[in-house]
């Protein structure tokens, strides 16, 4: 992949949706015996390449619908695509859906664990960012607590600790940075800021073109599925300012 950390290669991605109203799963079984569900086809992706270098903070714009999480979840390999192919080097740490690597029934210090051992990483190392990942999240002495009672900010703010503390080679983030207040933001920010010395290689999705232009250097837009614009952070976002007010 020579200086390539990511490689998306002609990219489409369909999926099959029921045409009609199920209302539960008895009701799903009982019609797909009789044969009475009819799908359509939905492409969410359609013909999608780009590539982002080692060290690159790409940002991923577009209005709701546009295939931004479809595209981070095949790039994390959580999709496989209808056609075409994603390449990527080194360890990724998707925050996509931050939740999906919890327990609700265990503790917020027993989701550490679990969560990266997920994501490839000793006990014994957890163990030795254990106090790292306690002190980032601010969650104090709600850490023994069970995660369903946390709010999805302290979740988010549990998962971007873990995720960011293990030091991946490739970071994903799915508006992440838009949970938690103000000074947790900034100090995510900063975060992220210090492992892109490290070269750390960073997609990030976000609606704030603000942000956006604070963190990468380079980004795309996405419209229906299909890339629209890749570039130069600062010119990608004036061009998604314009479509925000033509819309």
């Amino acid at each position: 992949m020579s200086n390539n950390a990511i490689e998306v290669d002609h990219v489409s991605m369909m999926f099959n949706i029921n045409s009609e109203g199920v209302d539960n799963a008895k009701e799903y079984v009982v019609k797909a015996a009789k044969k009475q569900l009819h799908f359509s086809r939905f492409w969410a992706l359609k013909d999608v390449s780009f590539s982002v270098k080692k060290g690159d903070r790409m940002g991923i714009m577009g209005f709701n619908g546009a295939g931004k999480s479809t595209l981070l979840k095949t790039i994390a390999g959580v999709l496989k695509p209808t056609i075409g192919s994603v390449k990527t080097e080194g360890k990724i740490a998707p925050l996509i859906e931050l939740s999906a690597g919890f327990d609700s029934n265990y503790s917020g210090r027993e989701n550490i664990f679990l969560y990266a051992a997920t994501m490839g990483f000793s006990r014994k190392f957890i163990e030795e960012k254990f106090d790292e990942i306690i002190e980032f999240s601010e969650l104090g002495k709600f850490i023994d607590a069970p995660l369903k009672s946390y709010s999805s900010g302290m979740k988010s703010r549990l998962g971007f600790a873990i995720a960011t503390s293990v030091k991946p080679e490739v970071l994903i983030l799915d508006e992440v940075l838009s949970v938690g207040d103000a000074a947790f933001r900034e100090k995510s920010e900063k975060r992220i800021e210090g492992m892109m010395g490290n070269g750390v290689t960073v997609l990030y999705v976000s609606h704030s073109t603000a942000s956006v232009e604070k963190i990468c250097n380079k980004a795309i837009i996405l419209t229906q599925g299909q890339l629209v614009a890749n570039g130069e952070a600062d010119e990608v976002c004036e061009l998604y300012r314009q479509m925000i007010k033509q819309k």
